[in-house]
């Protein structure tokens, strides 16, 4: 799958995942939403899950709306639902504890790159998820926090699974 970044630049540039994965040519930053491609998009206000069955097929052609993975890197303060009028397919992520130093263990409080690495693992592109956490010290510590539920997730059939193992991960850990 091809990264792409709606980059609305409102952040510490020193702290940001975007920019970093972006020197290391493994996402491309977008600067409008015009610009930015259709695909998969992570948003936090999505009606649907992010499952297994948005992964491209093994053959190349999409099963879900296209190869692309498309997540908006903003402030916290800012990512209101009116930012996320990007075109493709919405697609939230299920609970997942954040690894980085600024939100260590805060749910939900991800950053871009640990939204990317979460989706490739659901999409069934671990390898790749790996690839772009190696960049930060902390990267790994994020597939280990979220070693169980990432697995149950990318096990599941479609978004109704996810949200079932969802609802179980999180009556367990009451």
């Amino acid at each position: 799958m091809e990264l792409h970044v709606r980059y609305e630049g409102d952040d510490d540039p020193e702290k940001c995942t975007a920019r970093k994965l972006a020197r290391f040519d493994l996402a491309e930053l977008h600067r409008s939403h015009g610009a930015t491609p259709y695909g998969v998009v992570l948003n936090p206000h999505a009606e649907q899950a992010l499952s297994p069955a948005d992964a491209p097929d093994d053959d190349g052609e999409d099963a879900g709306p296209s190869g692309n993975l498309v997540a908006l890197d903003c402030s916290w303060e800012s990512a209101g639902e009116a930012l996320f009028d990007i075109p493709g397919e919405h697609r939230a992520l299920p609970f997942l504890v954040a690894a980085n130093p600024v939100n260590y263990g805060r749910p939900f409080e991800l950053t871009t790159v640990e939204a990317l690495a979460a989706a490739l693992v659901v999409l069934g592109e671990r390898d790749h998820a790996e690839r772009i956490l190696s960049k930060f010290t902390w990267g790994e510590t994020f597939l280990e926090l979220n070693a169980e539920p990432l697995r149950r997730y990318a096990d599941c059939e479609d978004s109704a699974e996810v949200v079932a193992v969802q609802d179980d991960y999180l009556a367990d850990g009451e």
